[in-house]
């Protein structure tokens, strides 16, 4: 499992001995592999992960957000996101970690075969009913036995593989399914959908909404009327959430100095850069850093 700092290294990513792209365990299993100093850091994920809560109640961070998870409760964590377990120790969970690269991409299957995998689509948290939840607990753990056969890691690897992808269109199905079949259908929805893509690709250097506009053929006001649509939020404060949070992942994670994070955030001196992280988060970023400090 990589992440920021030493520590992270504790928490392996492969079982031992085996050449698997995926690996699946109970966090019971994980809390007796790691100390609790490293249970309770702050972790830059590399990775996919789905924590799916099995017993018990926990609240987790995910990118400095607390979220209230009990059983049932599926959390979808994704490369880049700062995440932590929580102080809560009464719980349990599966976690399947993965990278995407171990998914079939469009050219290795037909798209009638396997209809999208869900990444993008599913949210950051999955609340499943007691019928899915038992559906999705007897996949992940069918996963955990297969991933222990003796057989070729060869035939484990493409069995885990599909097992997989399964997993992620069967979830896919579920939040499409709650949250209605004419969601993102408006043009409004999708013109917000490709502002959202595209500020994911170039919050670091767009700092402007007309430079959207611009890319998406629209004016400032058609996409500021999307992105209230689809978020009550402006697409100005789509764009600042997105770098003030990339700010707060590298602060909580690196030890760059603050110039050398403003530059790479698009901001042509620190200053502006601490007037804007002030602004947005109502803190300075080096008071951000001290109060997020990862163990070491």
């Amino acid at each position: 499992m990589a992440g920021a700092r030493a520590k992270v290294g504790k928490i392996e990513y492969r079982p031992r001995g085996r050449g698997l792209d995926v690996e699946v365990f109970l966090f019971s299993d994980l809390r007796g592999r790691v100390s609790r100093a490293d249970l309770l850091a702050l972790y830059h994920y590399s990775f996919h992960t789905l924590i799916c809560v099995t017993e018990g109640e926990v609240t987790q961070l995910v990118d400095f957000q607390s979220v209230a998870c009990s059983a049932g409760s599926l959390l979808v964590l994704r490369p880049g996101q700062v995440h932590s377990f929580g102080r809560d120790e009464g719980w349990d969970g599966w976690m399947v970690l993965f990278r995407a690269d171990f998914l079939p991409s469009e050219t290795q299957t037909t798209a009638d075969l396997l209809p999208g995998l869900g990444l993008d689509r599913l949210p950051d948290h999955l609340s499943l009913s007691t019928g899915d939840f038992e559906a999705i607990s007897e996949v992940i753990a069918r996963m955990r036995q297969d991933a222990e056969s003796d057989a070729s890691p060869k035939d484990v690897h493409a069995l885990l593989r599909y097992q997989l992808c399964a997993l992620l269109v069967r979830l896919t199905i579920l939040q499409d399914q709650h949250v209605g079949p004419t969601v993102g259908r408006t043009p409004g929805l999708q013109r917000f959908a490709s502002f959202r893509a595209l500020v994911e690709q170039n919050y670091a250097g767009w700092h402007q909404v007309a430079e959207y506009a611009d890319a998406l053929a629209c004016t400032e006001k058609s996409l500021t009327r999307a992105a209230l649509e689809a978020t009550g939020k402006s697409a100005k404060s789509i764009i600042a959430d997105r770098i003030a949070l990339e700010a707060k992942r590298l602060l909580a994670h690196t030890d760059g100095p603050i110039f050398l994070i403003a530059e790479r955030l698009g901001f042509g001196e620190a200053t502006n850069f601490t007037k804007f992280f002030k602004r947005e988060t109502g803190r300075t970023p080096l008071g951000f850093r001290e109060e997020h400090k990862l163990a070491k």
